[in-house]
């Protein structure tokens, strides 16, 4: 049988590898950049693909969409490879093509859901459970339309 000292220092150890964040050696809530997929997919240290919520970038794959490929180059241009961000799962963490479903930081403390929807390289698109920012992106995006900014002026108003 084990001595109370030493159930006491495995207590101890279990505490601290508990906190410790992933196996890649990140804190939780934080992962790295592996690859940008496209403007509204990207891939996370530990977790995998991941896709932004509340936004709709156009596709780049298969029939490319009007300012896809814009808005691929914007978050690989904010986002370099290797860089360390703070995540917030949504209340679904999944969607039902297994991607992990999340709200991102930069580190300079920027939301990039909604750095996409305010210059114009998404649109909102509003998905329950998962609708905290919901109201925060829809305003992002009158205004993003009224300036013309990005897929707005290039796209949707025929320019």
């Amino acid at each position: 049988m084990l001595g109370q000292a030493r159930l006491g220092q495995l207590a101890l150890v279990a505490l601290l590898l508990a906190g410790c964040g992933g196996g890649d050696g990140e804190q939780p809530g934080y992962a790295r950049v592996t690859k940008v997929s496209d403007g509204d997919t990207i891939h996370l240290s530990g977790i995998g693909s991941t896709r932004l919520i509340g936004v709709d970038t156009p596709e780049v794959y298969g029939e490319s969409e009007c300012f896809g490929r814009e808005a691929s180059a914007f978050v690989r241009r904010v986002l370099p490879l290797g860089t360390r961000v703070r995540y917030r799962p949504g209340v679904e963490e999944r969607d039902r093509y297994g991607r992990f479903l999340a709200y991102i930081w930069l580190p300079d403390g920027r939301m990039l859901n909604r750095m996409l929807v305010e210059e114009g390289f998404a649109q909102p698109l509003t998905i329950p459970p998962n609708v905290e920012f919901a109201d925060v992106f829809r305003r992002a995006a009158r205004a993003a339309r009224r300036v013309g900014a990005g897929l707005w002026r290039a796209c949707l108003a025929g320019g």
